[in-house]
């Protein structure tokens, strides 16, 4: 039977949150995600440089307020070396995380991009807000890619969880990135305190206001270590429709089944790909670091760059897909 066309305003897609039963839509977003970005999966590598961070943000285990936490700054010789191997083992694009570390100067930043660059690879920033002479900079040097998630859409929420910022200057960085010709990057969280389907059908109205080329959208996970540290986590479910509207809404966006969505939900990763994901992003941080990058809490097998990314060019694979 034919599905009629879905209505994708706030309304609508609070209802489509909503529905008792959504394999239809996971079906629809999955023939979409077929027909505009074919069967591939692209596999990206992720390094965590640094986990020092000027934020407070009192969803994450790297805030600054966290003194419990390890932290760690990589050398520019162990983030290159990191590139190195992780080109060599077959990855197009390699994404650069980081707290919000001073430390890295856009100068800093900047000679590393020009170096990895050299590899082949694609470059992909995460390292926070930014003046907009610094993104210039930054693109001016090679950095294809920027990512920064605005985590909630509503503005009284975003102020709760993030004393050191405002929803306003995190929407005009992602507006910056997208007129210096980024592909920009944002996303959100499920199941942040105060929370409704209406501020989800926000985040997703968002994504398309702003024109984002990639999403990277997973269950809230609770840190010991943060003021939220009682709190539940978020709903794989609703992750998956949120995924699945984010696909219907913007066709050609990039769809990342995220670390946080695999922690949570183990085989979930897995059905994300039915659900209009088409990307996977995989963490080459050498240990100890790697540990120590501890957003929500998780647990990570030791680095073992050229295995890790056989084995899931050997699971997209089988899902039927085909690894890039």
């Amino acid at each position: 039977m034919r599905m009629e066309p879905l209505n994708l305003d706030r309304k609508g897609l609070v209802k489509l949150l909503a529905l008792p039963d959504f394999s239809p839509i996971y079906r629809k977003a999955d023939q979409v995600r077929a027909a505009h970005k074919g069967d591939t999966v692209q596999i990206r590598a992720i390094v965590e440089f640094s986990n020092y961070c000027r934020r407070q943000c009192r969803y994450c285990g790297l805030n600054c307020k966290n003194t419990t936490a390890e932290r760690y700054r990589m050398t520019p010789e162990e983030i290159l070396a990191c590139a190195n191997m992780a080109a060599e083992a077959g990855y197009r694009t390699l994404v650069m995380q980081s707290g919000e570390d001073p430390y890295f100067t856009p100068q800093l930043l900047g000679e590393l991009i020009r170096e990895i660059k050299k590899t082949g690879m694609a470059v992909t920033l995460s390292c926070g807000e930014m003046p907009y002479a610094a993104y210039a900079y930054l693109k001016s040097c090679g950095a294809d890619r920027y990512l920064l998630k605005h985590e909630t859409a509503d503005p009284e929420i975003y102020a709760r969880l993030h004393p050191c910022g405002t929803l306003e200057n995190r929407v005009r960085c992602l507006c910056d990135l997208k007129s210096l010709g980024y592909e920009t990057g944002s996303g959100f969280m499920i199941g942040l305190p105060g929370q409704t389907l209406e501020t989800i059908a926000d985040d997703l109205l968002l994504l398309e206001k702003i024109g984002c080329d990639m999403a990277g959208i997973g269950p809230f996970i609770p840190h010991p270590q943060t003021p939220l540290k009682g709190c539940p986590a978020g709903s794989i479910e609703l992750t998956k429709r949120a995924v699945a509207l984010a696909r219907l809404l913007l066709p050609d966006i990039n769809l990342p089944a995220t670390t946080a969505l695999g922690v949570a939900g183990g085989e979930s990763e897995n059905d994300i790909f039915s659900c209009g994901a088409n990307v996977i992003m995989r963490k080459v941080t050498p240990d100890p670091y790697k540990q120590k990058y501890e957003i929500y809490p998780a647990h990570f097998e030791k680095t073992d760059i050229p295995a890790e990314r056989a084995f899931l060019e050997r699971r997209i694979r089988a899902l039927g897909r085909i690894p890039l």
